[in-house]
């Protein structure tokens, strides 16, 4: 259980310890499977730390929550939450962040599971909470996967504790 969600900047000094957190969840991303994938991953963290584009939430100094996310391409590109600490408003919390940050005037996109993927459940379930619908199917990492999209109309700035 955590007792305050306080979603901040990932910084580059915290790659260690973000990558812990990448490594604790990666069997359930696609690209993710080697150890070469992680590594290439790492790349693209300090990449989006960089760009300010890596949120994070952590407890007692801990990560157990990531986003990664792209303002030129208004899309949510990576979210993970440790295990021992989902459904707790992890996942939401760094959405709404990363949200507010984005272009509201355009739509808002994120790649996720196809519906019939047990590893979908979750994911889905929050960002249609959040107002996204489905889009497209598509392939990443060779995975059949699904684009979520927000609708300008329905994403006005969201307020943190909605």
């Amino acid at each position: 259980m955590i007792e305050r969600i306080d979603v901040v900047l990932g910084k580059e000094e915290e790659i260690e310890q973000w990558m812990e957190l990448v490594r604790k969840i990666n069997a359930q991303f696609p690209g993710l499977k080697s150890e070469e994938e992680i590594e290439e991953h790492k790349k693209t963290v300090l990449t989006f730390m960089q760009r300010h584009e890596a949120f994070c939430v952590k407890s007692k100094d801990k990560i157990v929550g990531e986003i990664l996310f792209s303002r030129t391409y208004n899309t949510i590109c990576f979210l993970g939450v440790d295990k021992e600490y989902r459904r707790n408003g992890i996942a939401r919390s760094l959405v709404l962040e990363a949200m507010v940050t984005m272009d509201q005037t355009k739509e808002i996109t994120v790649t996720t599971y196809c519906e019939e993927d047990e590893n979908g459940v979750a994911p889905r379930a929050l960002y249609k909470k959040l107002g996204f619908v489905e889009g497209d199917q598509t392939e990443e990492f060779g995975y059949p996967c699904q684009i979520l999209i927000l609708h300008p109309s329905v994403s006005s700035k969201p307020k943190h504790g909605i």
